[in-house]
């Protein structure tokens, strides 16, 4: 993705687990990249780099599980594989309910590995994809006007232009001009496709508490939304 290598983020308070990692790794053609604490991590990863982390849960410092915590809504977070040699059951359940693509036991077999990483690759890919669309659409809303973005909010809640000129007390031409504007800024070919676009940022079509208004409101999606746009 934008060029870059997806790279698989050891984190290990061992050494010799590190280098038996990285050896295993690097043979299948993984990029690897090696960390003996979480702090260093946090110190030296470089958010943009696409990848995934292999993460020991019980290190000395800030655990696996603390990190995955410190991680969550950052623009550090990564799709993480748990590594523990302990085989705790409710560590790894707390883990995977905190979002953890795999959690693997030491020794740990070279198949499963694979599999993991890969997962957590492929979800970091689409989550990345995902955010790109996401800054797009909104730094799309950001070039409308005050006024398109009423319209906006009209168009998406179904009004007709008419109905949408009555509201806002003014020419039905006007507002065929503030919605051809809108939707070409907005790259949308149709309502429906409007719609699509707001519901993936988050955007919340309300009514306004003043008479003959209406306002976009963000909010967090509930859920993602599986069809890509184009």
């Amino acid at each position: 993705m934008n060029g870059k290598v997806r790279t698989v983020f050891v984190v290990d308070d061992a050494q010799e687990v590190r280098k038996a990692l990285y050896r295993v790794l690097s043979a299948a053609g993984y990029q690897v990249c090696l960390f003996e604490s979480a702090e260093r991590f946090l110190m030296e990863q470089d958010a943009e780099t696409p990848g995934c982390l292999l993460l020991d849960i019980c290190m000395p410092g800030l655990s696996g599980l603390e990190l995955q915590h410190a991680l969550d809504g950052s623009p550090g977070a990564r799709p993480i594989v748990f590594l523990t040699g302990r085989g705790d059951i409710q560590s790894s359940v707390n883990a995977m309910k905190e979002g953890a693509v795999d959690f693997l036991t030491k020794p740990i077999d070279n198949e499963q590995l694979f599999a993991a990483v890969d997962a957590a690759l492929r979800r970091d890919e689409e989550q990345r994809l995902d955010a790109a669309i996401r800054r797009m659409i909104k730094e799309r809303l950001e070039t409308l006007t005050p006024r398109e973005r009423q319209v906006m909010a009209y168009v998406v809640r179904g009004r007709l232009n008419k109905q949408i000129a009555a509201e806002l007390g003014t020419g039905e031409k006007t507002v065929k001009v503030h919605r051809a504007r809108m939707m070409s800024k907005m790259v949308a070919r149709s309502v429906a496709e409007l719609v699509q676009l707001g519901a993936r940022v988050g955007v919340e079509i309300q009514p306004s508490l003043c008479v003959g208004a209406a306002s976009l409101n963000w909010k967090q999606p509930q859920c993602p939304i599986a069809k890509r746009l184009e």
